[in-house]
């Protein structure tokens, strides 16, 4: 093995620059050479390369974002420009691929692989934490933080005018944002897909709990952690219903893309250093079409093709945790 690409695909997330850095850094020690595709498969389709030294990566593990940049790429559902993108592996003379990224990145991995001998493997870069085959993925730490720091400084406000928030992070159809920084910020309620909640139902459950909580607690604040999208109409039409229901002031604030931004925390750092190493070494072993995972502490291979199956789930004593202090 003489010579791998490197992709950086989908959402960024906090840490994908250390990833990077540890591949080109375990690749100089097997005497392999690294390029870069920029902006994510789309790089890879129109063959936009950057060679990747040592140099370059010196001192990228503490920026935000990913020095390859990132895009989503609709293209790759098209067998035409999938066909163009082998054409620009094969043009390069690579002898592997590693894609940092999430589950859509992947399933685009995994069609590339069925139409190539040339091995690629995964790293799961995504804040979203809703991969199979790693208990973490990269950027999840960081973004919880940034979003538990700012939920932090709400109260605050909340406190002070005896006020109902709710703030809603990212997620997708997943709630591991969401339960953990509801946890971590003792949120007095949580909103995620895991709860079941049909989104009729909604202003009728928090209303009733709001209700039941001011008269244990009489006025206070009141911070719901909602994730995106599980109120269709969004965060701002929910706070305006409820404000109706209850007659007390109700605010949205939205963190959205904050979430991805800033630099990486020690945990996504770490993390992104050992999977990007065990990617490369990985590919030195002759793996292929898997993604590199941890696992209970343990480093561990799984095929790309399972990596969304959907099967991750919240902690369970964490979510029975939160159901339980919240029925009391």
């Amino acid at each position: 093995m003489k010579k791998i690409g490197i992709l950086t695909s989908g959402g960024d997330a906090p840490g994908m620059n250390a990833a990077i850095h540890s591949i080109v850094t375990t690749a100089s020690v097997h005497n392999i050479e690294c390029i870069g595709f920029e902006r994510g498969y789309n790089g890879l389709i129109d063959n936009a390369t950057v060679l990747l030294p040592l140099a370059k990566v010196k001192h990228i593990s503490q920026l935000g974002g990913t020095i390859l940049k990132s895009a989503r790429c609709p293209k790759m559902l098209d067998d035409k420009y999938r066909q163009q993108a082998i054409k620009s592996l094969k043009s390069n003379s690579l002898d592997g691929l590693i894609v940092i990224g999430g589950d859509g990145s992947f399933r685009g991995a995994h069609l590339l692989s069925q139409l190539t001998d040339i091995p690629i493997i995964g790293v799961p870069g995504t804040i979203d934490n809703d991969i199979d085959g790693s208990d973490f993925t990269i950027g999840f730490d960081t973004a919880a933080n940034t979003a538990l720091d700012a939920i932090d400084k709400i109260r605050d406000t909340a406190d002070a005018f005896e006020r109902i928030f709710i703030v809603e992070v990212m997620g997708r159809h997943s709630g591991q944002l969401a339960v953990n920084i509801g946890v971590a910020a003792e949120a007095e309620h949580i909103l995620s897909p895991e709860m079941n909640i049909e989104p009729h139902q909604i202003v009728q459950n928090v209303t009733a709990h709001i209700n039941a909580y001011l008269k244990v607690n009489g006025h206070a604040s009141y911070i719901i952690v909602a994730a995106e999208k599980i109120y269709p109409d969004g965060a701002a039409a929910l706070a305006e219903m409820l404000t109706k229901q209850i007659g007390i002031d109700c605010r949205a604030c939205v963190l959205g893309h904050l979430q991805r931004g800033g630099m990486a925390s020690c945990a996504d750092r770490t993390l992104a250093t050992k999977l990007g190493a065990f990617a490369v070494d990985s590919l030195v072993s002759g793996a292929k079409n898997v993604m590199s995972g941890e696992v209970n502490n343990k480093l561990v291979l799984t095929k790309l093709a399972d990596t969304g199956l959907g099967k991750k789930k919240i902690d369970p004593y964490l979510l029975d945790l939160y159901k339980n202090k919240l029925s009391l």
